[in-house]
């Protein structure tokens, strides 16, 4: 492992840093900089690397903070930024080879939200084809690698955020998440995050389910970043107000309001009702951590399966329509570019009729019907992140054949349906010392709540970040 340097820091930290002059943005950047030098040759978390354009952002910083004029607790920290969020000027390719590859003519309101906040933006992170893909693989990047065992996946689609995250490109980065994408990432590689309340964070393509969000290595960095990039976009149609803190008072700094588990009513949920069943492990891992909030005064109560395997294979075919059109309406010769796994897992929806996709969009309501139902009655529902942990880094999926339903994402993407915040904190380790992410969920526009119970959680359970592996 290479050693810790300003890389490191927390968003907090810099920020305390910047003010007292202790270091300033430009000293930071130089450390991230290195640090992707060091990296990116075996991670290749990096799609768009923009050391020029975001070295003149981090001067600018610089200056702001010696003036005593930041934008924001932002201004001057290192983020990254998915890159199937519009960032102008920079191709937006969405994980796959082209032949001749789109451009970006606009900021999406993310990006937007953290130029005014004078974040430095180092470039975009890596994806696999249509963010379809549970792994870093990708028919333009090839693979994204764990910086904790070059051996294992990243978790996906949100493969480079993880990546980037994971190896210390700075403090905070922003993925995309449509049934796990964020989340996955964040167990295989012991990272927090958090998929907001649909509609919490402005997109300018909103599509059912998806939200993007920020992954990090501590919930507080989480917190920091939402703060950001929450704020209200009329192009997001489906948008949010702000949070509730924001319109009465604000907490002082990067805050998240106080979190106390006595007097909770919290469901643990070991068995989704639906694909893979999770490992002896991850059961353990996933115990302990209700046991924590249980010991400090919370009730919890099992919470039996909802959804089964017939809905989750109606949610995978309605995807798999959607690709197939995605891969239809590309040229015949850009077609045989994506990647095969793609390819095959597409073809399966390609004769799927009307009626039938219909009957599939039923069942994503039913899945958002039962969600909503079931975990009503809890403040909070905690549940493995993934059923499984980190797999090898080739492997587009969990699982080798592309005709099977998604098996691993019967905890998380039913709260991308139900539109209910989730969030993904470290909770362990497999004995091979791979990591293990506790999934807490909470009512929908309880973001600021269920981010609280991460943040506790991170402390109360006192565990050590996991290592970067040796590069070079």
């Amino acid at each position: 492992m290479d050693s810790t340097t300003l890389a490191d820091h927390t968003a907090s930290d810099m920020a305390v840093g910047f003010a007292n002059g202790d270091f300033d943005p430009i000293e930071v950047h130089s450390a991230v900089v290195d640090r992707m030098d060091d990296c990116e040759p075996t991670i290749n978390a990096l799609f768009h690397r923009d050391d020029e354009r975001s070295r003149t952002a981090a001067v600018a910083s610089a200056a702001r903070w010696r003036e005593g004029r930041p934008l924001s607790d932002l201004d001057g920290v290192p983020v990254t930024i998915k890159e199937n969020i519009a960032r102008r000027g920079v191709p937006l390719p969405s994980g796959h080879a082209w032949v001749e590859m789109p451009m970006s003519a606009h900021d999406a309101p993310i990006t937007q939200r953290l130029e005014e906040a004078g974040a430095v933006i180092l470039g975009s992170t890596t994806m696999p084809d249509w963010g379809m893909l549970s792994s870093g693989v990708s028919s333009l990047h090839g693979v994204t690698r764990s910086p904790l065992d070059p051996a294992l996946t990243t978790g996906g689609s949100s493969a480079g955020a993880g990546a980037a995250a994971a190896a210390g490109y700075g403090p905070i980065h922003i993925g995309s998440d449509i049934g796990g994408s964020i989340r996955l990432p964040c167990t295989w590689l012991g990272l927090a995050g958090l998929k907001p309340s649909f509609g919490r964070v402005p997109l300018d393509a909103p599509y059912l389910g998806r939200c993007a969000g920020p992954l990090a290595r501590s919930m507080a960095d989480v917190k920091a970043a939402m703060d950001i990039i929450s704020a209200p976009d009329d192009r997001d149609y489906s948008r949010l107000p702000r949070f509730a803190a924001d319109e009465t008072q604000s907490l002082p700094g990067n805050a998240v309001p106080e979190f106390d588990p006595r007097g909770l009513r919290i469901g643990l949920q070991l068995d989704a009702g639906c694909g893979v069943a999770p490992d002896a492990q991850v059961v353990k891992t996933i115990t302990e951590a209700a046991d924590r909030f249980a010991a400090a005064g919370a009730e919890v109560v099992t919470l039996d399966p909802y959804i089964d395997d017939a809905l989750l294979h109606d949610m995978d075919r309605f995807w798999r329509v959607r690709s197939w059109g995605d891969l239809k309406a590309l040229p015949v010769e850009e077609q045989a570019l994506i990647l095969p796994y793609i390819q095959q897992w597409a073809q399966d929806g390609a004769d799927v009729s009307g009626v039938e996709l219909m009957r599939c969009y039923h069942s994503v309501q039913e899945i958002r019907r039962r969600t909503i139902t079931a975990t009503a009655g809890f403040d909070l529902v905690i549940t493995p992140t993934s059923p499984e942990a980190a797999f090898p880094a080739e492997q587009p999926m969990p699982y080798p054949r592309a005709h099977e339903p998604m098996g691993h994402i019967g905890f998380t993407m039913p709260f991308n349906m139900s539109e209910q915040p989730a969030a993904t904190v470290l909770g362990g380790y497999t004995d091979d010392g791979r990591t293990i992410g506790v999934q807490i969920a909470g009512k929908r526009f309880a973001d600021e709540f269920v981010m609280a119970a991460g943040t506790w959680f991170e402390a109360a359970a006192g565990i050590e970040r996991p290592v970067r592996a040796a590069m070079g």
